[in-house]
């Protein structure tokens, strides 16, 4: 019943203003307001900081700075399988599998669709039909950036504006097509195995989904188009985003992956998430 009133509570929150609101104190730069707010989201996620470039919390200039924090170098290992699929995050893996036509599960007995996650574009979401796909979760306790998962170009972006529901298990479970409704930024890339797309989902209180080829985030109240000035080419395990606070990745896949059995599972940046074949 709880869980129930705690999801139907955020239909009803002004999301948006939240996520503002916190925003501005994440990246205030008032020694007691960032100190504080470090203090009190360490001891209530049990961060660790033994792998971080920086190691003293307070060492940080603001709260999204230690929130987005870089890692030591060598910090995480890169999987080199040549088909291999990286994990783009520290995370939980929710959901993994196949693409049924254009329909992915969200949870147990939930599912959403291609076309309505892709913001109606048919044009992207022909390309992952029977395709594969990975759900995960970064908890507020993770490393906050997002690799790439294989070597690929930027071909294509869309900012496709939404709700900010918050983005765990308990809402997953809860709120119908939760993914396709929250604020999303899809990049889609040509790589050597066929088209790849990688999702950044915002939620409750994620002020920012920063690319790093983005100036600063892009902001829109409608489905929008985003052409960088020019070509973008990431190798596997290059940084490719981050998050403030915690939120979801959704890989999209060309054909058949033979994903490694992890889901509900714990996974590290750059471990082997699944196997692909060249189209």
């Amino acid at each position: 019943m709880l869980k129930q009133l705690l999801c139907k509570l955020q239909y009803i929150l002004p999301q948006h203003l939240i996520s503002v609101f916190m925003g501005m104190l994440a990246n205030s730069k008032t020694g007691w307001i960032k100190n504080n707010l470090i203090d009190l989201i360490s001891r209530m996620y049990a961060i660790n900081l033994s792998d971080a470039e920086i190691t003293n919390p307070h060492d940080y200039p603001s709260f999204n700075a230690f929130f987005t924090r870089a890692l030591k170098p060598g910090a995480r290992t890169i999987d080199q399988t040549p088909d291999g699929i990286a994990s783009p995050a520290d995370g939980s893996i929710a959901q993994l599998g196949r693409i049924n036509g254009q329909v992915m599960m969200q949870a147990k007995g939930m599912y959403f669709d291609l076309q309505s996650l892709l913001g109606g574009r048919d044009d992207l979401a022909n390309q992952f039909t029977d395709g594969s796909f990975a759900t995960i979760y970064l908890a507020p306790h993770n490393y906050h950036r997002v690799h790439m998962p294989i070597t690929g170009t930027l071909r294509h972006a869309v900012f496709i504006p939404g709700n900010l529901f918050s983005v765990n298990r308990m809402t997953s479970e809860l709120i119908p097509t939760l993914y396709a409704r929250n604020e999303r930024l899809v990049m889609v890339f040509d790589t050597e195995f066929g088209p790849a797309a990688v999702i950044m989902v915002g939620a409750l209180i994620v002020g920012s989904m920063q690319t790093v080829w983005m100036d600063q985030p892009y902001r829109s109240r409608q489905i929008s188009d985003i052409t960088p000035a020019q070509t973008i080419k990431l190798d596997k395990g290059t940084e490719l985003g981050r998050f403030q606070m915690g939120s979801t990745v959704i890989l999209l896949m060309p054909g058949q992956v033979e994903w490694s059995n992890l889901t509900n599972k714990e996974i590290m940046m750059g471990h082997l998430l699944g196997r692909l074949r060249k189209a």
